[in-house]
């Protein structure tokens, strides 16, 4: 018969183990002897290696305890837990590729496609602060609804391909530092508005973000300047009166 130390001594495993072991129900705590010492047989070495092997393999306490009672369960169990520990290395060889790549400097928010966008914008004209906007709202878009995110970079990359159209764009960058009150801003604004009922008609194409995304996007846009706040409102309003379905979107 063994006391306590011992038991854990002969099996490797510190006592405070083999007390919570018996707090969770793994190995029956024996009765005090006279002595008032609690001694331990022979099969509770058996039963503490099985339970260390097991620990120690990675089965969680709770299995070990639902094993116990159903033995022949041991196998399918095991090789659950096996496919289990596969799936969560794989995870974390791909967290730890992501971390490589950001340490290195590689890593990239947006698709490639996007990205090789907006390294052509500056050949353009558009300068870096327009850029960073649009790469800030691409984000936003991509992480938030990427179900329709593409339909929307395609419809102002082909934009951008028209003369006219990039003027446009390009006048909006250029009117970030105007004073909310230049007469300008009603002229693009207004030149903006027919651009897109001609392209559009009544409504533009794609899917529509949900309100409270899509009102995040342009508050974006109006929050960098007084001036693209003031042109935002003229331009909604001109919808507005020409019977144009705002849709708010990236760009």
């Amino acid at each position: 018969m063994l006391t306590i130390g011992q038991l854990a001594r002969y099996v490797g495993v510190s006592t405070k183990t083999v007390r919570v072991y018996h707090a969770k129900g793994l190995l029956p705590e024996p009765e005090r002897d006279s002595s008032g010492y609690r001694r331990y047989p022979a099969q509770a070495v058996v039963e503490l290696v099985k339970i260390r092997m097991l620990a120690d393999a990675g089965v969680p306490l709770a299995r070990i305890r639902e094993l116990a009672s159903a033995p022949e369960q041991l196998d399918s169990a095991l090789q659950q837990l096996d496919a289990d520990l596969t799936t969560r290395i794989k995870l974390l060889r791909d967290t730890q590729r992501r971390l490589r790549k950001l340490a290195a400097g590689d890593i990239r928010y947006l698709p490639e496609e996007v990205e090789r966008h907006l390294d052509g914008l500056p050949g353009l004209g558009f300068t870096q602060r327009w850029i960073a906007m649009e790469r800030d709202l691409w984000i936003i878009v991509y992480a938030t609804h990427p179900d329709i995110a593409d339909t929307w970079f395609q419809d102002q990359t082909q934009a951008l391909t028209n003369p006219e159209l990039r003027q446009l764009y390009l006048a909006c960058d250029q009117a970030h530092d105007l004073d909310p009150a230049d007469p300008s801003l009603t002229e693009l604004a207004d030149r903006i508005v027919a651009a897109s009922i001609h392209r559009y008609g009544a409504e533009p194409p794609g899917q529509a973000a949900d309100a409270t995304i899509a009102e995040l996007l342009q508050s974006t846009v109006n929050a960098s300047s007084p001036a693209l706040r003031q042109l935002d409102s003229l331009i909604r309003n001109g919808l507005e009166a020409g019977g144009f379905t705002l849709r708010t979107g990236a760009g």
